[in-house]
């Protein structure tokens, strides 16, 4: 197996792999709209708001990390008595695979970060939030539910966003006990005193942060190396990884060892919270037993990924193997993708002004009925989706004896076509779910179907979408196709 192959097969053996996420809770609020004038009140422009969105940012963001590796991830954090901290703590409860232990606190704000965007830019960025250490109550709080989970744990992270949670002496005290337990600890740190990491397995500073805990000179690889080194050793912390940027991740081990990673992605759209993806990726990979070097690697790979996505976004097993499979494709080229991945594609585009086709279809044996409906179907929009049945859709649609190709094999051959954007698989008799999903501009089906009959037409025209009826070419269709191979 070629090492490439290897780092695949580490993917698969993160699924259901147990993570503790100790850290500063956030919600991250993204605004879209449009800017059409400038204020005749002041020099500045006026954003007419389109639509609205929220997730989990900060810890929260290393968490819905660990889901999409397919790792079950327990998270211990604060937050305020407030509308923002239930909503942080609805959208956990939108993640299955998160098992939230969050103390309230009454006198504490819930932080919130504000995004306000227009045509593809960020115009602002607001925050409220409170800083401060926590009670001694919530500290107790913190201490006793983390440190009763920390035993049941593959790895733990400490996600360090400056906000109170991981003050003194909460870090010292969780890495105590997890080096009790055997437990691997992974800290994305904060600040400039990086001694009360104390004992933890790795850091994983960005290099900005680098030259503010050590003061040092980081413009090259030698400076990398020394500063870590120095950490290592003024803090008694067992490895760094270091993040890069464009010029990729540098692991630096207590042993001697260092390993530069050049950086895998083939586009930058969006940094926000790349460093979660990092410190996810890494622990998973502890978590499940592999080495630091492997996880730096994996944390290197879901990371490119990342940030070609929008806002605070996550890597997905597959997309991380995809990646791995093959080293010439990354997430914006890679055309069949599953439902999440699919979702965030499709934000990617829509930041960047371009309107979203979908069509859908069994597309058993592809014919020229076909090519003439996905080539009117990409004429109406800038990008074009192609819902594709699943095998066990189509036998419930068609009949047992079909479909007469995989899906797999139907997939490859849509994707190899030059209008088709990107192809998703369901397995639901309809493609509705998956419309509401991607949430389409444009949604194209024969002229056979009127808008009335088109499924999902009613609530692509509630979002302010269209229906687009497309012409058919007459006879043409697989179920006389394969007629004609049965001499009928």
């Amino acid at each position: 197996m070629t090492e490439l192959s290897v780092l695949a097969d580490r993917v698969a053996g993160l699924k259901d792999k147990p993570v503790l996420c100790v850290g500063d809770a956030m919600l991250d609020r993204f605004i879209y709209g449009a800017v059409e004038r400038i204020s005749p009140e002041a020099p500045i422009p006026v954003l007419r708001i389109e639509r609205e969105a929220a997730m989990l940012g900060g810890a929260g963001n290393v968490v819905r990390n660990l889901v999409a590796l397919g790792a079950v991830p327990t998270f211990v954090a604060v937050v305020g008595d407030d509308d923002a901290g239930r909503e942080v703590g609805r959208l956990l409860g939108d993640h299955a695979g998160i098992d939230p232990c969050l103390v309230v606190e009454s006198q504490r704000q819930t932080t919130i970060k504000t995004r306000f965007f227009a045509s593809a830019q960020q115009l602002l960025r607001a925050d409220r939030e409170t800083s401060q250490a926590l009670a001694a109550t919530s500290v107790r709080q913190v201490l006793d539910r983390a440190g009763t989970l920390i035993g049941r744990s593959g790895s733990v992270v400490l996600s360090d966003y400056g906000k109170g949670v991981l003050s003194v002496p909460v870090p010292a005290e969780l890495i105590k006990v997890a080096k009790e337990c055997g437990v691997p600890v992974v800290v994305d740190p904060k600040g400039t005193d990086y001694s009360r990491y104390r004992g933890a397995t790795v850091l994983t500073p960005n290099r900005k942060e680098l030259f503010e805990a050590t003061g040092m000179n980081v413009a090259d690889d030698a400076g990398i190396v020394a500063a870590c080194r120095h950490l290592i050793t003024s803090c008694g912390v067992g490895a760094v990884l270091a993040t890069r940027s464009q010029d990729g991740m540098t692991l630096v081990t207590g042993d001697g060892q260092v390993h530069h990673l050049p950086a895998q992605a083939r586009e930058v759209f969006d940094v926000s919270g790349a460093g979660d993806t990092v410190v996810a990726t890494l622990a998973a990979v502890l978590a499940a037993g592999g080495s630091l070097l492997d996880g730096a690697r994996l944390a290197n790979v879901a990371a490119g990924i990342v940030v070609a996505k929008v806002g605070t976004a996550v890597a997905y097993a597959d997309e991380v193997v995809a990646a791995l499979h093959h080293d010439d494709l990354c997430l914006g080229e890679t055309k069949v993708l599953g439902w999440e991945g699919a979702r965030d594609q499709v934000e990617i585009w829509r930041r960047k002004g371009e309107s979203v086709g979908f069509t859908n279809g069994c597309f058993d044996l592809l014919h020229p009925g076909h090519i003439s409906l996905l080539t009117q179907a990409r004429a109406a929009c800038d990008r074009l989706v192609v819902g594709l049945n699943s095998d066990a859709s189509v036998a419930r649609l068609k009949g047992p004896t079909r479909p007469v190709q995989s899906e797999a094999a139907r997939a490859t051959v849509l994707a190899s076509l030059s209008m088709v954007d990107m192809v998703v698989i369901f397995g639901e008799d309809t493609p509705l779910d998956l419309i509401r999903h991607l949430r389409p501009d444009v949604l194209v089906k024969g002229a056979d179907y009127t808008v009335a009959t088109v499924v999902g037409a009613d609530d692509v025209i509630g979002w302010g979408g269209r229906v687009v009826l497309a012409n058919l070419v007459e006879g043409q269709s697989t179920t006389n196709t394969i007629k004609k191979m049965n001499g009928k």
